[in-house]
Protein backbone atom coordinates (compact mmCIF):
# COMPACT_ATOMS: atom_id res chain seq x y z
CA UNK A 1 0.00 0.00 0.00
CA UNK A 2 1.64 3.50 -1.36
CA UNK A 3 0.33 6.21 1.12
CA UNK A 4 0.51 9.50 -0.02
CA UNK A 5 -0.24 11.81 3.16
CA UNK A 6 -0.97 9.95 7.16
CA UNK A 7 1.42 6.97 6.87
CA UNK A 8 0.83 6.61 10.80
CA UNK A 9 -2.49 6.53 10.04
CA UNK A 10 -2.86 3.81 7.73
CA UNK A 11 -0.14 1.62 9.81
CA UNK A 12 -2.54 2.29 12.15
CA UNK A 13 -6.24 1.06 10.53
CA UNK A 14 -5.46 -0.38 7.55
CA UNK A 15 -5.23 -3.93 9.07
CA UNK A 16 -1.50 -4.91 6.46
CA UNK A 17 1.54 -5.52 7.94
CA UNK A 18 3.97 -2.32 8.55
CA UNK A 19 6.09 -3.78 5.56
CA UNK A 20 3.64 -3.71 2.94
CA UNK A 21 2.59 0.18 4.17
CA UNK A 22 5.08 2.40 2.14
CA UNK A 23 5.13 6.21 2.27
CA UNK A 24 5.69 8.17 -0.84
CA UNK A 25 4.06 9.92 -3.39
CA UNK A 26 5.54 10.00 -6.32
CA UNK A 27 3.79 8.59 -8.99
CA UNK A 28 6.89 7.55 -11.07
CA UNK A 29 8.47 6.22 -8.42
CA UNK A 30 5.26 4.04 -7.14
CA UNK A 31 5.01 3.10 -10.46
CA UNK A 32 8.49 1.55 -10.73
CA UNK A 33 8.50 0.14 -8.01
CA UNK A 34 4.96 -1.75 -8.61
CA UNK A 35 5.51 -2.21 -12.60
CA UNK A 36 9.43 -2.41 -13.44
CA UNK A 37 10.42 -2.22 -16.81
CA UNK A 38 8.71 -0.71 -19.97
CA UNK A 39 6.08 -2.79 -19.75
CA UNK A 40 5.17 -2.73 -23.58
CA UNK A 41 2.18 -4.59 -24.00
CA UNK A 42 1.03 -5.00 -20.46
CA UNK A 43 -2.29 -3.86 -18.89
CA UNK A 44 -3.04 -1.98 -15.60
CA UNK A 45 -6.19 -1.58 -14.15
CA UNK A 46 -8.27 0.71 -11.72
CA UNK A 47 -11.44 2.60 -11.47
CA UNK A 48 -10.94 4.80 -14.55
CA UNK A 49 -14.81 6.67 -13.93
CA UNK A 50 -13.35 8.16 -10.58
CA UNK A 51 -10.32 9.73 -12.40
CA UNK A 52 -10.30 13.09 -13.06
CA UNK A 53 -8.84 13.57 -16.98
CA UNK A 54 -6.01 15.36 -15.24
CA UNK A 55 -5.25 12.30 -12.54
CA UNK A 56 -5.39 9.58 -15.69
CA UNK A 57 -3.37 11.37 -17.40
CA UNK A 58 -0.56 11.54 -14.58
CA UNK A 59 -1.09 7.83 -14.17
CA UNK A 60 -0.73 7.06 -17.38
CA UNK A 61 2.48 8.77 -17.71
CA UNK A 62 3.94 7.22 -14.49
CA UNK A 63 2.93 3.90 -16.16
CA UNK A 64 5.26 4.08 -19.12
CA UNK A 65 4.67 2.23 -22.28
CA UNK A 66 1.75 -0.01 -19.84
CA UNK A 67 -1.86 0.27 -20.65
CA UNK A 68 -4.11 2.09 -18.30
CA UNK A 69 -7.78 0.07 -18.48
CA UNK A 70 -10.92 0.47 -16.76
CA UNK A 71 -11.46 -2.09 -13.44
CA UNK A 72 -14.84 -0.87 -12.38
CA UNK A 73 -17.46 -3.47 -13.36
CA UNK A 74 -15.21 -5.87 -11.81
CA UNK A 75 -14.55 -4.34 -8.41
CA UNK A 76 -18.55 -3.20 -7.95
CA UNK A 77 -19.64 -6.66 -9.18
CA UNK A 78 -17.54 -8.13 -6.45
CA UNK A 79 -18.61 -5.77 -4.06
CA UNK A 80 -22.58 -6.25 -4.52
CA UNK A 81 -22.16 -9.18 -2.41
CA UNK A 82 -22.03 -8.30 1.22
CA UNK A 83 -20.10 -10.21 3.98
CA UNK A 84 -21.25 -10.32 7.55
CA UNK A 85 -19.19 -8.11 9.12
CA UNK A 86 -20.37 -5.61 5.97
CA UNK A 87 -24.05 -6.32 6.76
CA UNK A 88 -23.46 -5.79 10.51
CA UNK A 89 -22.11 -1.85 9.58
CA UNK A 90 -25.30 -1.60 7.50
CA UNK A 91 -27.35 -3.08 10.48
CA UNK A 92 -25.61 -0.31 12.22
CA UNK A 93 -26.48 2.16 9.37
CA UNK A 94 -30.24 1.42 9.73
CA UNK A 95 -29.88 2.12 13.64
CA UNK A 96 -28.90 5.19 12.61
CA UNK A 97 -31.37 6.41 10.18
CA UNK A 98 -33.92 4.96 12.93
CA UNK A 99 -33.09 6.97 15.59
CA UNK A 100 -33.92 10.18 13.17
CA UNK A 101 -37.29 9.03 12.91
CA UNK A 102 -37.59 8.84 16.34
CA UNK A 103 -36.27 12.60 16.62
CA UNK A 104 -38.72 13.62 14.23
CA UNK A 105 -41.99 11.68 15.58
CA UNK A 106 -40.89 13.75 18.74
CA UNK A 107 -40.85 17.01 17.15
CA UNK A 108 -42.30 17.48 14.40
CA UNK A 109 -45.11 19.94 14.29
CA UNK A 110 -46.76 23.39 12.62
CA UNK A 111 -44.94 26.19 12.39
CA UNK A 112 -41.61 24.21 12.26
CA UNK A 113 -39.11 24.86 9.36
CA UNK A 114 -37.85 22.05 7.24
CA UNK A 115 -34.80 23.15 7.86
CA UNK A 116 -35.19 22.99 11.59
CA UNK A 117 -36.81 19.54 10.83
CA UNK A 118 -33.84 18.27 8.92
CA UNK A 119 -31.45 19.92 11.50
CA UNK A 120 -33.01 17.89 14.38
CA UNK A 121 -33.13 14.40 12.77
CA UNK A 122 -29.18 14.72 10.80
CA UNK A 123 -28.53 15.52 14.76
CA UNK A 124 -29.82 12.48 15.83
CA UNK A 125 -28.16 10.40 13.09
CA UNK A 126 -25.05 12.11 14.16
CA UNK A 127 -25.39 11.16 18.01
CA UNK A 128 -26.21 7.83 16.16
CA UNK A 129 -22.77 7.07 15.24
CA UNK A 130 -23.36 8.85 11.90
CA UNK A 131 -20.46 9.51 10.00
CA UNK A 132 -21.51 13.25 8.69
CA UNK A 133 -21.36 12.42 4.71
CA UNK A 134 -22.00 9.65 2.38
CA UNK A 135 -20.33 8.51 -0.74
CA UNK A 136 -21.50 8.52 -4.08
CA UNK A 137 -19.98 7.17 -7.56
CA UNK A 138 -20.63 10.90 -8.96
CA UNK A 139 -17.36 12.49 -8.14
CA UNK A 140 -19.52 16.16 -9.27
CA UNK A 141 -22.41 15.10 -7.34
CA UNK A 142 -23.94 17.73 -4.52
CA UNK A 143 -26.68 16.98 -2.61
CA UNK A 144 -26.19 18.18 0.76
CA UNK A 145 -27.69 15.63 3.83
CA UNK A 146 -30.35 13.94 1.68
CA UNK A 147 -34.19 14.79 0.72
CA UNK A 148 -36.61 16.39 2.70
CA UNK A 149 -39.33 17.95 1.67
CA UNK A 150 -43.20 19.12 2.45
CA UNK A 151 -46.33 20.43 1.37
CA UNK A 152 -45.79 21.74 -2.24
CA UNK A 153 -42.41 21.33 -2.03
CA UNK A 154 -43.04 17.89 -2.56
CA UNK A 155 -43.86 18.05 -6.00
CA UNK A 156 -40.94 20.08 -6.76
CA UNK A 157 -38.11 18.12 -8.03
CA UNK A 158 -34.68 19.42 -9.61
CA UNK A 159 -33.41 16.15 -11.13
CA UNK A 160 -30.37 16.42 -8.35
CA UNK A 161 -31.25 12.91 -7.98
CA UNK A 162 -34.16 11.16 -9.67
CA UNK A 163 -36.61 10.81 -7.01
CA UNK A 164 -38.46 13.44 -4.52
CA UNK A 165 -36.27 16.09 -4.03
CA UNK A 166 -36.97 19.22 -2.12
CA UNK A 167 -36.23 22.23 -3.17
CA UNK A 168 -32.89 22.81 -0.95
CA UNK A 169 -31.79 26.31 0.53
CA UNK A 170 -31.07 27.96 -2.72
CA UNK A 171 -30.46 26.69 -6.29
CA UNK A 172 -26.98 26.71 -5.55
CA UNK A 173 -27.58 22.83 -4.24
CA UNK A 174 -30.94 22.91 -4.96
CA UNK A 175 -32.30 19.37 -3.08
CA UNK A 176 -33.22 18.81 0.66
CA UNK A 177 -34.79 20.96 3.16
CA UNK A 178 -35.95 24.45 2.47
CA UNK A 179 -36.66 27.59 4.66
CA UNK A 180 -40.76 26.44 4.37
CA UNK A 181 -42.68 26.93 7.33
CA UNK A 182 -44.78 23.67 7.65
CA UNK A 183 -48.53 23.84 8.59
CA UNK A 184 -51.07 21.25 10.06
CA UNK A 185 -52.55 18.85 7.71
CA UNK A 186 -49.09 18.77 5.47
CA UNK A 187 -47.60 15.66 4.01
CA UNK A 188 -43.41 15.04 5.16
CA UNK A 189 -41.28 12.65 2.88
CA UNK A 190 -37.93 12.40 4.66
CA UNK A 191 -35.32 10.33 2.46
CA UNK A 192 -31.50 11.43 4.51
CA UNK A 193 -29.55 8.64 4.30
CA UNK A 194 -26.78 7.44 7.04
CA UNK A 195 -23.11 6.04 6.64
CA UNK A 196 -21.81 3.98 9.65
CA UNK A 197 -17.91 2.98 9.56
CA UNK A 198 -18.10 3.43 5.70
CA UNK A 199 -21.23 1.38 4.88
CA UNK A 200 -25.12 3.22 4.17
CA UNK A 201 -28.49 3.01 4.81
CA UNK A 202 -31.05 4.34 2.70
CA UNK A 203 -34.55 4.88 3.90
CA UNK A 204 -37.66 6.77 3.13
CA UNK A 205 -41.10 7.55 5.52
CA UNK A 206 -44.02 9.74 4.94
CA UNK A 207 -45.19 11.66 7.70
CA UNK A 208 -48.25 14.17 8.44
CA UNK A 209 -48.66 16.23 10.16
CA UNK A 210 -51.84 16.43 12.70
CA UNK A 211 -53.79 15.05 10.16
CA UNK A 212 -53.54 12.77 7.25
CA UNK A 213 -56.38 12.90 4.57
CA UNK A 214 -58.23 9.15 4.65
CA UNK A 215 -57.65 9.15 0.61
CA UNK A 216 -53.72 9.93 1.55
CA UNK A 217 -54.31 7.04 3.68
CA UNK A 218 -55.72 4.53 1.14
CA UNK A 219 -52.92 5.38 -1.51
CA UNK A 220 -50.26 4.61 0.96
CA UNK A 221 -52.01 1.71 1.89
CA UNK A 222 -51.88 0.82 -1.79
CA UNK A 223 -48.12 1.67 -2.21
CA UNK A 224 -47.25 -0.56 0.90
CA UNK A 225 -48.83 -3.32 -0.29
CA UNK A 226 -46.99 -2.92 -4.10
CA UNK A 227 -43.92 -2.93 -1.68
CA UNK A 228 -44.87 -5.66 0.11
CA UNK A 229 -45.46 -7.97 -2.51
CA UNK A 230 -42.01 -7.76 -4.74
CA UNK A 231 -40.38 -7.76 -1.06
CA UNK A 232 -42.24 -11.53 -0.48
CA UNK A 233 -40.84 -12.27 -4.03
CA UNK A 234 -37.49 -10.90 -4.18
CA UNK A 235 -35.23 -14.07 -4.04
CA UNK A 236 -31.91 -14.78 -5.65
CA UNK A 237 -32.04 -15.90 -9.39
CA UNK A 238 -34.39 -12.98 -10.15
CA UNK A 239 -33.28 -10.26 -12.49
CA UNK A 240 -33.18 -6.42 -11.71
CA UNK A 241 -35.95 -6.10 -14.63
CA UNK A 242 -38.18 -8.41 -12.69
CA UNK A 243 -38.14 -7.09 -10.13
CA UNK A 244 -39.53 -3.66 -11.61
CA UNK A 245 -41.80 -5.41 -13.55
CA UNK A 246 -43.27 -6.96 -10.65
CA UNK A 247 -43.48 -4.00 -8.66
CA UNK A 248 -45.23 -2.43 -11.79
CA UNK A 249 -48.00 -5.51 -12.02
CA UNK A 250 -48.74 -4.64 -9.08
CA UNK A 251 -49.01 -1.45 -8.66
CA UNK A 252 -51.49 -1.70 -11.74
CA UNK A 253 -53.74 -4.37 -10.35
CA UNK A 254 -54.28 -1.63 -7.52
CA UNK A 255 -54.85 0.69 -9.68
CA UNK A 256 -51.75 2.73 -8.89
CA UNK A 257 -50.42 2.95 -12.63
CA UNK A 258 -50.97 6.12 -13.60
CA UNK A 259 -49.66 7.32 -10.75
CA UNK A 260 -46.84 5.22 -9.79
CA UNK A 261 -43.14 6.54 -9.64
CA UNK A 262 -44.82 9.18 -11.34
CA UNK A 263 -43.70 13.13 -11.09
CA UNK A 264 -45.11 16.32 -12.10
CA UNK A 265 -42.69 17.55 -14.69
CA UNK A 266 -40.70 14.68 -15.95
CA UNK A 267 -40.79 11.21 -17.19
CA UNK A 268 -42.30 8.14 -14.16
CA UNK A 269 -39.08 6.80 -12.84
CA UNK A 270 -37.42 3.38 -14.26
CA UNK A 271 -36.19 2.10 -11.56
CA UNK A 272 -37.53 0.76 -8.19
CA UNK A 273 -33.96 0.15 -6.20
CA UNK A 274 -30.68 0.32 -5.85
CA UNK A 275 -27.91 -1.57 -4.75
CA UNK A 276 -25.98 -0.25 -0.82
CA UNK A 277 -22.89 0.06 0.35
CA UNK A 278 -19.65 1.50 0.60
CA UNK A 279 -21.59 3.93 -1.75
CA UNK A 280 -25.35 5.09 -1.26
CA UNK A 281 -26.38 4.18 -4.92
CA UNK A 282 -24.41 1.32 -6.30
CA UNK A 283 -25.13 -1.94 -8.26
CA UNK A 284 -27.24 -3.39 -8.52
CA UNK A 285 -29.79 -0.99 -9.72
CA UNK A 286 -33.76 -2.35 -10.24
CA UNK A 287 -34.34 -0.60 -13.55
CA UNK A 288 -36.74 -1.24 -16.04
CA UNK A 289 -35.26 -4.08 -18.21
CA UNK A 290 -32.30 -4.81 -15.98
CA UNK A 291 -30.63 -8.15 -16.88
CA UNK A 292 -28.07 -8.14 -13.83
CA UNK A 293 -29.15 -11.61 -11.65
CA UNK A 294 -29.47 -10.91 -7.83
CA UNK A 295 -27.87 -13.03 -5.73
CA UNK A 296 -27.83 -13.82 -1.72
CA UNK A 297 -25.64 -12.34 0.05
CA UNK A 298 -26.57 -8.02 -1.76
CA UNK A 299 -27.89 -5.12 0.15
CA UNK A 300 -30.82 -3.35 -2.01
CA UNK A 301 -32.97 -0.71 -1.31
CA UNK A 302 -36.91 -0.49 -2.82
CA UNK A 303 -37.69 2.70 -3.20
CA UNK A 304 -41.53 3.46 -4.49
CA UNK A 305 -43.55 6.42 -4.56
CA UNK A 306 -47.16 7.10 -5.72
CA UNK A 307 -48.53 10.36 -6.90
CA UNK A 308 -51.62 11.13 -8.54
CA UNK A 309 -52.77 14.43 -10.53
CA UNK A 310 -53.65 17.40 -8.34
CA UNK A 311 -52.10 15.31 -5.22
CA UNK A 312 -49.11 15.13 -3.04
CA UNK A 313 -46.47 11.84 -3.16
CA UNK A 314 -46.42 9.49 -0.90
CA UNK A 315 -43.33 7.65 -0.83
CA UNK A 316 -41.88 4.55 0.90
CA UNK A 317 -38.03 2.66 0.85
CA UNK A 318 -36.16 0.65 2.69
CA UNK A 319 -32.98 -1.45 2.58
CA UNK A 320 -33.14 -4.74 2.73
CA UNK A 321 -30.60 -7.91 2.57
CA UNK A 322 -30.98 -10.62 0.23
CA UNK A 323 -30.54 -14.07 1.23
CA UNK A 324 -31.21 -18.16 -0.10
CA UNK A 325 -34.41 -17.74 1.87
CA UNK A 326 -35.73 -14.39 0.58
CA UNK A 327 -35.34 -11.20 1.49
CA UNK A 328 -34.59 -9.35 5.40
CA UNK A 329 -35.58 -5.99 6.38
CA UNK A 330 -32.96 -3.97 7.85
CA UNK A 331 -34.58 -0.40 8.04
CA UNK A 332 -36.51 -0.66 11.45
CA UNK A 333 -38.77 2.52 11.37
CA UNK A 334 -42.43 1.93 10.97
CA UNK A 335 -43.41 1.19 7.35
CA UNK A 336 -46.75 3.61 7.38
CA UNK A 337 -47.95 7.07 6.95
CA UNK A 338 -47.43 7.87 10.58
CA UNK A 339 -49.15 10.84 11.51
CA UNK A 340 -47.94 12.58 13.96
CA UNK A 341 -50.22 14.61 16.88
CA UNK A 342 -47.85 17.26 18.42
CA UNK A 343 -48.22 16.79 22.02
Amino acid sequence: LFVLRGHDFARRESGLAAERIVAEGNLKTIGARMFPGLGAGEKVGTELDMLAVTQSRALGRALGDRELVDISPDVLARRSIKCAEEIGRIRKACDAVHAGHLALVSCLRPGMSELELAARVENAHRLAGHDGMFFMRMPDFVMGRGPLASGPNLRRTSGAVYTITGTGLSAAVPAGASRRIMAAGDLVVVDIPTCVEGYHADQSRTYAISRASPRDLELFGRLREVSDHVLDHLTPGLTAGDVYARALERATALGLEASFLAFESQPAARFVGHGVGLELNEPPFLVRDGTETLQAGMVVTLELHVMEPDRLPLKLEDTVHLTPAGVEILTRSPRELTVVTPG
